[in-house]
This record gives structure tokens, C-alpha cells and sequence, in this order.
């Protein structure tokens, strides 16, 4: 059985920093996309950041040079290193992996978390000004 845990969100003030971490278990974690998410209240979830098989990456616009997404193969873990935030990144942030190798795995494809077969619970991030 396949599982994301997600853990890491919390409440900072603009400026700061937050790990978002992601635990998986039930694959082979290093063979899927993986991915993360966010949906602040009101608005559609948004792809994030964006991690392929292959090491590729990728980030949204609003968070190229703040965010950074990697991975601890040996933890079967998936990190989301978050810098600079800003009011704006408050959200609920999730993790997925998709399974299958045809899914264009980039921030740039709107359809990406629909060829996510697994997400995690979400972790709140809360960034104050």
C-alpha cells in the first residue's frame, strides 16, 4: 500500500524558512515523479515543484530561486525547502508521486496533479507579515 506522510508546515513570519518533508513507503520510491502542491483557501491547487525520475526539476514562477525540491533515495523521502516566504506561499502543501512513466513530471503542465495516483494528507503553511 502506498503512502505519502507529509510533516514540516508550521507558522513563520515573512522572511523566513520551513523543510517540508515526505515520507513514503509502499514503491519504489526513486522510479515516480514526485511533486508538490499547494491549494491556499479560494483558489486552485498549484503546482509547486516538480522532481523526475531522472533528477530533472522544475518550480513555479512565484517560487523560482526561494524553493527547493529534493530527495534522500536511502529515506525514501522527498523535501521541499522553502526560503524567503512571503504571505502569499500560505497554503496547504501537499506532496504526490505519479506512477506512470508518460506523465510529463514539470510545474509547467497544468495536468500534472491529475496523473498523480498518490497525495499525501497536507501540511499548513502559514507565513505572517
Amino acid at each position: 500500500q502506498v503512502q505519502l506522510v507529509e510533516s514540516g508546515g508550521g507558522s513563520v513570519q515573512a522572511g523566513g524558512s520551513l523543510r517540508l518533508s515526505c515520507a513514503a513507503s509502499g514503491y519504489t520510491y526513486s522510479r515516480y515523479c514526485m511533486g508538490w502542491f499547494r491549494q491556499a483557501p479560494g483558489k486552485e491547487r498549484e503546482g509547486v515543484a516538480a522532481l523526475t525520475s531522472a533528477g530533472s526539476t522544475s518550480y513555479a514562477d512565484s517560487v523560482k530561486g526561494r524553493f527547493t525540491i529534493s530527495q534522500d533515495n536511502a529515506k525514501n523521502t522527498l523535501y521541499l525547502q522553502m526560503n524567503s516566504l512571503k504571505p502569499e506561499d500560505t497554503a496547504m502543501s501537499y506532496c504526490a508521486a505519479a506512477a506512470s512513466p508518460g506523465v510529463y513530471c514539470y510545474t509547467e503542465n497544468p495536468y500534472l496533479p491529475y496523473g498523480c495516483n498518490y497525495w499525501g494528507q497536507g501540511t499548513q503553511v502559514t507565513v505572517s507579515s
